[in-house]
């Protein structure tokens, strides 16, 4: 039997879901100790039935809950504004997080956390390491992120609106391939993470570029460029590059661990030797 693997975007996952727990309190200033125990409460319960119904639907073999590190990430370091005024974890919902880990491991699924990582980058880490065995992966997130990674063995699902996303989702929504995804968002930038891009290009002119060039490089290289569009590339030479580093997940970081280490108890007997081949 393949190995399949489940990744959840924890966080993405719980603070979408606190969001909604929280919203019915949403014109009042302050929220009473009793109001916000109710929330933590239900967004607790609500994270553990949607746990369950993911291992449900994806009858993974493994599965893990990776989380987002609590300090500043490298990207912080190479780009101060990364992120900037994203609105921050309710401290009451940063001191439960302890809480739903256990109950993640209730269910078997452990929990991994990086003290410089983002969970996207562990994330992607993992996925393309099982890509390479040629074992599969499901990221369970909404973060668009993940979608360079998107191939034969790697999927994206929206838990929220109960969907993949796949080739032709991007290119309905981006009119780019996911693999040109990365390129793309250097060029136009990307509000979510407050990347500015290249000043003057924005999404037509960038699906211009890239269907007619196919790659960041080669726009860069190409000598037959308008010459404000050309300056304007040139002048966004470092910027360019600082951006492809910053939308660019990281596949190579250590972890660790085995994937024995993180296979659901109740698949243990039914994964052949050759699917789980582990180190």
């Amino acid at each position: 039997m393949q190995a399949h693997l489940v990744l959840i975007d924890a966080m993405n996952l719980i603070r979408r879901i606190y969001a909604a727990q929280e919203r019915p309190y949403a014109m009042l200033d302050q929220l009473s100790e009793n109001t916000i125990s109710q929330i933590i409460h239900n967004t607790k319960v609500h994270t553990s039935n949607a746990l369950q119904r993911i291992l449900t639907q994806h009858q993974p073999s493994h599965a893990l809950a990776v989380f987002d590190c609590q300090g500043e990430c490298w990207r912080h370091k190479l780009f101060s504004d990364y992120k900037k005024g994203r609105k921050k974890m309710p401290t009451h919902l940063a001191n439960s997080l302890v809480d739903m880990q256990d109950g993640f491991l209730a269910h078997g699924v452990d929990s991994l956390e990086s003290e410089h990582d983002e969970a996207d980058d562990l994330i992607a880490t993992l996925a393309v390491k099982m890509a390479l065995r040629g074992q599969n992966t499901t990221i369970i997130s909404t973060d668009k992120g993940f979608l360079p990674l998107l191939g034969p063995h790697i999927k994206v699902y929206d838990y929220f609106n109960k969907r993949y996303i796949d080739e032709a989702a991007v290119r309905s929504k981006f009119n780019v391939s996911t693999a040109q995804l990365v390129d793309y968002w250097t060029l136009t930038g990307d509000a979510t993470n407050k990347i500015p891009g290249v000043s003057g290009i924005g999404p037509i002119t960038a699906v211009d570029l890239l269907a007619k060039y196919g790659s960041l490089t080669s726009i860069l290289s190409a000598n037959d460029l308008k010459i404000t569009l050309r300056k304007a590339l040139q002048e966004h030479e470092m910027e360019i590059k600082l951006y492809q580093q910053l939308l660019t997940l990281k596949k190579d970081i250590p972890l660790g661990f085995n994937l024995k280490d993180i296979r659901l108890p109740h698949t243990s007997a039914q994964l052949s030797t050759t699917a789980t081949q582990e180190g």
